[in-house]
């Protein structure tokens, strides 16, 4: 068979089988992803029939993580990512140490080497970013401020990801006792300070250079008023910096295209760009899952069943419960805790790298890769489930649990406004939740206006900043009333519903009226839908598209009206 008759016949069963089990599962109401992981398992080789060639599917499988976090940079500005760095930082690498720790012991009970129980437990430790990007643009929650969190969480887990392929290598030949390996303490430094020079180099880089050049560069190729040139200069900057990235500085493929995705972002025309590849990263996504079946051996499920178990309770409950507490500890509600547990529920594309590179050195046995690939199968099938269970485990540990409901109702001082607060911020003022892109602008008015008003937001670096700049804010999740309240709301004049993610709005503005009937309702609407729903609980809703056809009919108007020059 000729290389490029291989390529095709991957891809046509990966697509098509992927098809048919993918509408089988949704059918039975289970996650699609599960029919496409099932589907690589069918074409994989440790199953009778067709085998597709694994290589050319992996290599699918990486266009498919690249263009996925090109897409996710695309709606992920650099403010997002440093918003959330107080507790995306300090939480994934501890999070990292302690599901290393659980592998390592697991690796320790079974008698395996120190470098083997190293490599096992880094390998459950790392989320897939493929798979949490799916959940969350599903659940309608990639733009929310709990998804920028565990977005968040999951870069910092691939840069030290990153650092970890780097050191592996050096770190193996002390970790295997090789003769001559004497020296290897001052290369394993040297080798971190140079990837550390590289990342910080490519860092610099997109954020210096890249926030100017590419989009200038998507601006000069949209003058052309091509769309297949457009598009093609889309997918042609995330594949190539991601390329550029790895081959020059050492970066990962999926890293090197997320921070495409961002500094594209600079560009006005950033939203088109996400539009017009979408088609291409969801077709590229289904093959990354059934790439991930193909590398599965059922087998090992009945030849080592409870081990299976044991590495599936770490990824599921250990990574869970560690992430959870962790997240509880900087003094975030529970509803933000079990999300990010369930985000990090799962093991993916960097768990097989690195118990891929494990086994090629020499430290990983074979049947810790196998348990990982089966650790990571299970996993990403369950996940789903996972999230599902947040709503209902959350109502359940408040009701049975006397710590939860310490921790849900744990006094901070940014969950309500100062004793010092101006008396002017807390009568006839205006509660504004929500200080994203809308929330800044609105706010600037008011300030402009000599209008008092409040910020409620779930974003707690953000209140902290906004205190420290003199003005009024309380942190929360305003659906629950006691934010409201801490604002102030019983003597508000207007609350503004600034939130992209204005799910809860129903409920802030029941929570309004039943403190405040006079109060006056402003929210901002995502889609016409829900717009006609808002007007009907007697709220003023502005919706996005809306406005600008308002906008822009006036100005035609008013230009039409004036007299056209001689």
């Amino acid at each position: 068979m000729t290389h490029g008759a291989s390529l095709i016949n991957t891809v046509a069963a990966a697509l098509g089988l992927a098809l048919i089990f993918g509408f089988v599962a949704a059918r039975l109401r289970l996650p699609a992803l599960v029919g496409y992981l099932l589907a690589g398992v069918i074409i994989g080789p440790f199953t009778p029939g067709f085998v597709a060639d694994a290589d050319i599917a992996a290599q699918l499988a990486e266009i498919g993580v690249m263009l996925l976090m090109f897409g996710v940079g695309l709606h992920f500005s650099i403010d997002d990512l440093l918003a959330v760095r107080k507790i995306a930082v300090p939480g994934a690498l501890v999070q990292i140490l302690a599901a290393t720790l659980m592998g390592g012991a697991l690796a320790y009970f079974w008698e395996w080497s120190l470098g083997a129980a190293l490599v096992f437990g880094l390998a459950l430790s790392v989320a897939s970013t493929v798979v949490l990007l799916r959940a969350l643009e599903s659940l309608g929650l990639l733009d929310t401020y709990v998804g920028r969190i565990a977005v968040g969480w999951l870069v910092v887990e691939d840069l030290a990801m990153v650092l970890v392929l780097v050191l592996l290598p050096p770190l193996a030949e002390v970790l295997l006792d090789r003769p001559g390996a004497g020296g290897v303490g001052a290369d394993v430094w040297r080798t971190l300070g140079v990837t550390l020079l590289q990342v910080g180099a490519f860092v610099a880089l997109m954020l210096v250079v890249g926030r100017r050049l590419f989009p200038w560069l998507l601006w000069q190729v949209t003058r052309t008023g091509s769309r297949e040139l457009f598009t093609l200069c889309v997918v042609a900057a995330g594949v190539s910096i991601a390329f550029a990235s790895a081959a020059l500085f050492g970066v990962s493929f999926a890293l090197g295209a997320f921070f495409a995705g961002m500094v594209l972002r600079e560009s006005e025309f950033s939203h088109r760009a996400a539009q017009e590849s979408l088609p291409l990263r969801d077709a590229f996504a289904v093959l990354f899952f059934v790439s991930v079946g193909m590398l599965f051996d059922p087998w090992v499920l009945v030849e080592r069943p409870l081990q299976v178990l044991a590495v599936v309770l770490v990824i599921v409950v250990g990574k869970s419960i560690a992430a959870a507490t962790l997240v509880l500890l900087f003094r975030y509600p529970l509803s933000v805790a079990l999300t990010v547990s369930a985000s990090l529920a799962q093991i993916g594309e960097f768990s097989f790298i690195l118990a891929g590179l494990g086994a090629s050195l020499g430290l990983l046995p074979v049947e810790g890769r196998n348990l990982v690939l089966a650790g990571a199968l299970i996993s990403i099938a369950t996940n789903p489930l996972w999230f599902a269970m947040i709503a209902p485990l959350q109502r359940w540990l408040l009701a049975n649990s006397a710590l939860a409901r310490k921790f849900e109702s744990s006094v901070d001082p940014m969950a309500e406004l100062p004793m010092t607060t101006d008396a002017r911020y807390l009568s006839r003022q205006v509660v504004l939740v929500g200080y994203g892109r809308v929330g800044r602008r609105i706010a600037a008015a008011l300030r402009q206006n000599d209008v008092p008003f409040v910020v409620a937001d779930r974003n707690r670096e953000l209140v902290e900043s906004l205190r420290a700049d003199g003005l009024a804010a309380v942190w929360g999740d305003a659906a629950e009333p006691s934010v409201l309240v801490q604002a102030h709301i019983a003597r508000a004049r207007v609350l503004a519903i600034a939130t992209a993610d204005a799910i809860d709005a129903r409920q802030m503005m029941a929570t309004a009226r039943a403190l405040n009937p006079d109060i006056e309702i402003v929210v901002r609407g995502n889609s016409e839908e829900q717009a006609r729903l808002l007007t009907q609980e007697e709220a003023t809703v502005f919706l996005g598209e809306q406005e600008l056809a308002q906008s822009m009919a006036r100005d035609v108007v008013r230009r039409t009206s004036v007299p056209a020059h001689s």
